[in-house]
């Protein structure tokens, strides 16, 4: 069977639909559930590509890169709409599937603990399928006919993939730990390492992509699609990957990586594409998106105009700054809009009014990285290392030109906890719905700070720590020990 598909900016192409296999390092079990995606692209047998076929047909090697940007965009809505909830940005309120909240907010039984089985344990089995096909990808690279160049082009490529996916698994699963081995035989298992050494790899690993790339000539071998304009060529693509690694470095210096970390994140910021002069809209999101388009492409899966479900955590218009009018920051106004009310059945939540106009149509792309972030990111590095004065001169810039709020009351003598309160507020409405919320709570100690809106009875909510582990993973680790048992199982 054949099937034609709209590759986003890519080339059409033909291919023959085989079974995606995902994990490869981890269970068999986990990777039939992570097949069932509707939105996965099934690429030509994954398990066993042709270096012969890629190295002849630039088309064969065009639908391997741009099969690793689909699996990666795949996971995109899925990780914002469950950090969302987490983070109480979000509710996803289905009026007839209860566990859209309760899986979430309530968790196991009233335990207080998420449910292996259920519904709150993705982000796991989509990037581990994508990172088979990194695997997959890099071997029939380096075996190709490719030049020199090209081969160091398409490497930086797939490394820059492998370092955004592991920080997807270990930013959700945190001291769980995550694997960073793939191996050769898909049904071999393979070792937990811990959060210091995952995010040790993945730093590496993207150092190691910059490196190719600066070696990568002057055009990739594939076409990038369209959410990479102006950074689809193995130059500019260095100034993502310097992005990248900008977060993951300030992800690790607030995990126990350090002054360091923190200084790691200064340079690979000093190399990615922030632009702390920014004053517009247009200058603040300039960055990398994941692009969406009708059929045969894939919808944006968090679009106003078809996920009605998608709701608002109501504390997002409470705790919104004023402006000096006294109407509400930019921010708020721009991305959040009145909806008609709803509640989780069952009485397991509480009732919103409130909506998100951020991805308006199905064809809204979703930011992978923005230079808003970027600068907040570099506040944070600044704070981090002594230079209050730096770090409040971002805040502001954020708050005046992204929020049309006035600068801060904070000075340079205030304490570095009133820093970090103001900081976490501009990243929560800057990036609302973007998947940080959670995220920067946890790395910061204030995930106590969440609302928590039932807070008695049998559905009182709690605030997770982490994600677990799939019960599919945990049940092929039975038995192990060591590096091979399965934390938390």
């Amino acid at each position: 069977m054949t099937t034609t598909e709209n590759l986003s900016g890519a080339s059409r192409v033909q291919m023959t639909r085989l079974p995606l296999r995902t994990f490869g390092a981890l269970s068999l079990a986990t990777m039939s559930l992570a097949a069932c995606s509707k939105d996965t692209l099934d690429i030509t047998n994954p398990n066993t590509p042709s270096v012969a076929g890629a190295s002849a047909d630039p088309q064969a090697l065009q639908l391997l890169a741009t099969g690793l940007l689909r699996q990666n965009r795949n996971g995109r809505g899925g990780l914002i709409t469950e950090t969302g909830r987490f983070g109480r940005e979000a509710y996803v309120y289905t009026p007839q599937e209860g566990r859209n909240t309760s899986a979430y907010l309530i968790g196991l039984s009233g335990q207080n603990k998420l449910d292996p089985t259920g519904f709150a344990v993705g982000s796991w089995g989509g990037p581990y399928g994508n990172l088979r096909d990194v695997f997959n990808f890099k071997n029939t690279v380096a075996a190709s006919t490719l030049s020199a160049e090209q081969k160091r082009a398409a490497l930086g490529f797939a490394k820059t993939i492998e370092g955004i996916e592991l920080l997807t698994v270990i930013s959700t699963r945190d001291t769980i730990g995550a694997v960073v081995e793939i191996k050769q035989n898909a049904a071999e298992l393979a070792a937990f390492v811990s959060r210091d050494s995952v995010y040790k790899y993945i730093l590496n690993t993207l150092d190691e992509a910059n490196t190719d790339l600066g070696a990568g000539g002057t055009a990739f071998p594939f076409v990038l699609n369209a959410g990479f304009t102006g950074f689809n060529t193995p130059t500019t693509f260095r100034l993502f990957n310097r992005a990248m690694a900008a977060r993951a470095a300030a992800y690790y210096a607030t995990a126990g990586g350090g002054a360091t970390a923190w200084q790691r994140a200064i340079t690979a910021l000093n190399g990615s594409f922030i632009n702390e002069a920014a004053t517009t809209a247009a200058q603040l999101n300039a960055g990398v998106y994941h692009p969406y388009a009708a059929a045969p492409d894939a919808s944006n899966p968090l679009a106003q105009a078809t996920n009605t479900d998608l709701y608002a955590h109501m504390s997002i218009e409470t705790d919104a700054p004023l402006k000096a009018d006294l109407t509400k920051d930019n921010r708020f106004l721009a991305k959040i809009g009145t909806r008609p009310a709803r509640n989780a059945p069952s009485g397991l939540g509480v009732p919103s009014s409130l909506g998100f106009n951020l991805y308006p149509a199905i064809s809204t792309s979703i930011p992978i990285i923005r230079n808003e972030e970027l600068i907040l990111l570099r506040a944070e590095a600044l704070l981090a290392t002594g230079n209050k004065a730096g770090a409040l001169t971002l805040i502001n810039s954020i708050r005046v030109n992204s929020g049309g709020l006035a600068p801060s009351t904070l000075t340079a003598a205030s304490s570095d906890a009133a820093f970090v309160t103001e900081l976490l507020l501009q990243k929560r409405y800057s990036l609302l719905l973007e998947g940080h919320r959670w995220i920067d709570m946890r790395r910061y100690g204030r995930l106590a700070d969440l609302p928590r809106d039932i807070t008695t009875g049998v559905n009182a909510h709690f605030v997770a720590k982490v994600q677990p582990l799939p019960q599919a993973e945990c049940l092929q680790r039975i038995g192990k020990t060591g590096a091979l048992a399965g934390p938390g199982c």
